[in-house]
């Protein structure tokens, strides 16, 4: 039986402009940023224009903002984020509404340019395989699906639609958004190749915590 090869990725800018965060982003997930300095008005203002990403790293240390006296350095797997909105809040600040795509890797160290934006050679690193939830893992799927209607009730919108319960690593994605864990963890987790290993590691805590039984 012939299976049909997914299509490959477009290619990544050289270099890929990079955003760090003390945060972590996941595919499909949404990032608002408020953004003053130049140096990511203009790559905001020029990914929106050009329909291009930029790439989104967690620090490992030092600082977002500024010029900062402490080595900045930066983990080498993160994801993609396309600006989806944008709105001036005031002279200087933008309010930007972005969401994560495909994970990529640093092939080589992240440094700055002449503007200070921090840029870096990159790969694509394959998408999560489509795969359903086991059996076993029902209730954290159901737990979700309890969670975003609560929080819908609440006026919060936390996910971009659609929801794919169906989906083991789009489960495992939003959950980890969701949990009170360090940086590391949701980095390894983010970073993790196999979807259901990270479902089943979710799966995991949320039982040791009794959210799930």
């Amino acid at each position: 039986m012939h299976v049909p090869q997914l299509p490959s990725p477009p290619p990544l800018q050289e270099p890929l402009p990079l955003f760090p965060l003390q945060a972590v982003l996941f595919p499909d997930g949404l990032l608002p940023l408020k953004v003053f300095e130049a140096r990511y008005v203009d790559l905001v203002t020029q990914c929106l224009r050009e329909g291009t990403p930029f790439g989104v790293l967690c620090l490992l240390q030092g600082s977002e903002a500024g010029r900062s006296a402490e080595a900045v350095r930066m983990h080498d797997v993160g994801v993609l984020a396309v600006v989806q909105d944008m709105d001036a809040e005031q002279s200087g600040i933008l309010r930007v509404s972005c969401k994560g795509m495909s994970r990529f890797r640093c092939t080589a160290a992240p440094h700055q340019q002449g503007n200070g934006l921090w840029v870096c050679s990159a790969e694509h690193i394959a998408a999560d395989e489509t795969h359903s939830p086991p059996a076993a893992q029902f209730a954290t799927v159901e737990a979700l699906s309890r969670a975003i209607a609560s929080l819908r009730d609440q006026g919060l919108q936390p996910f971009a639609e659609p929801y794919r319960l169906d989906d083991a690593g789009w489960v495992a994605n939003r959950w980890c958004e969701l949990l009170p864990i360090s940086l590391a963890a949701k980095q390894n987790l983010m970073a993790l190749p196999d979807a259901a290993a990270r479902l089943g590691l979710v799966d995991s805590y949320l039982r040791d915590k009794g959210v799930v039984v």
